[in-house]
């Protein structure tokens, strides 16, 4: 199993990360604080017909104070639980909300980068991750 000490762990976010943040349009909340990948994927993910338990999880961590903490530690529970695919996959089904949270250089947007990606997320289901949450 990957455990927090992994060296490829803090590749592997880094990278999502990386993607996550990538060519994304700044937007700001009402009182002011930039909105960063776990604002995205709470909007993307609150599509959904009920509220997704990493949200839940994440959100019921007093200790984390901001937008992109919130986001690693979303990205840790999916690795954990095998459900890191499938959410990012949820979030990038509406186009129209791609192009509002993303510039076209984005990878997401292009329909076969975006596969590739997803194909590659679904593989880490195979891998266990014992980390702390």
């Amino acid at each position: 199993p990957v455990t927090d000490g992994s060296q490829e762990l803090h590749s592997l976010c880094a990278q999502l990360e990386f993607l996550l943040q990538f060519d994304m349009k700044e937007k700001r909340s009402f009182f002011g604080q930039r909105k960063d990948y776990w604002d995205f994927l709470c909007q993307g993910l609150s599509r959904c017909r009920q509220e997704h338990e990493g949200v839940r999880f994440v959100t019921s961590l007093d200790k984390l104070k901001t937008p992109v903490g919130r986001g690693r530690a979303f990205l840790r529970y999916c690795l954990v639980h095998r459900q890191l695919a499938e959410s990012l996959q949820l979030c990038l089904l509406d186009p129209e909300s791609l192009r509002e949270w993303y510039y076209a250089r984005n990878p997401f947007l292009s329909p076969q980068r975006r596969a590739e990606i997803l194909v590659s997320l679904y593989e880490l289901d195979s891998i266990t991750f014992h980390l702390a949450l």
